[in-house]
């Protein structure tokens, strides 16, 4: 993340003090940050027709998680920020359940609040972030297995719903 020099406006399309959450009521907040770490957990977790998942596939969840540091969106980096700000042991928001259709609920309900309180394009941004963490994971190939034709149907049909349940299909 690049500063600005005393003097100088910050860069294009950046605030020079962080995005406020006041916007977000505290539970819609919460529903906005914990629904990452819900996804990754979800596409994670083994299910109908779905691998069971490792080290390799949290990490690049976690790694796609971290990657919204970068993105030209003020809520992602807030999201983002939020988390990793969190004291370790600290329960995060939610209900840990990585239950799909609780988890697909999730989703609809944040596309309701980004609706009414987000900038359309941060809303863009955080909905295709979140869809970016369960792809990373369900795409990621633990050591020594070789991908045979993209991920399993299983994945496909997980991935999909996630999409269509963060309106970006």
């Amino acid at each position: 993340m690049s500063h600005s020099v005393a003097g100088e406006p910050p860069s294009a399309g950046r605030r020079a003090a962080p995005m406020t959450t006041a916007v977000y009521s505290a539970a819609e907040w919460d529903l906005l940050t914990s629904l990452p770490g819900r996804v990754l957990a979800a596409a994670a977790a083994p299910g109908p027709g779905r691998p069971r998942r490792g080290v390799t596939e949290g990490l690049a969840g976690l790694e796609a998680l971290t990657a919204g540091r970068s993105f030209d969106s003020d809520l992602v980096r807030a999201v983002v920020t939020t988390i990793y700000a969190r004291p370790d042991g600290q329960p995060v928001p939610g209900n840990g359940s990585t239950d799909l259709v609780d988890l697909l609920a999730a989703c609809r309900e944040a596309v309701r609040v980004l609706d009414r309180r987000a900038d359309p394009a941060d809303s863009a941004a955080y909905r295709q972030w979140v869809q970016s963490v369960a792809a990373r994971v369900c795409r990621a190939l633990p050591p020594g297995r070789v991908r045979s034709v993209g991920e399993s149907p299983a994945d496909r049909r997980f991935l999909d719903r996630l999409g269509d349940a963060l309106g970006l299909r």
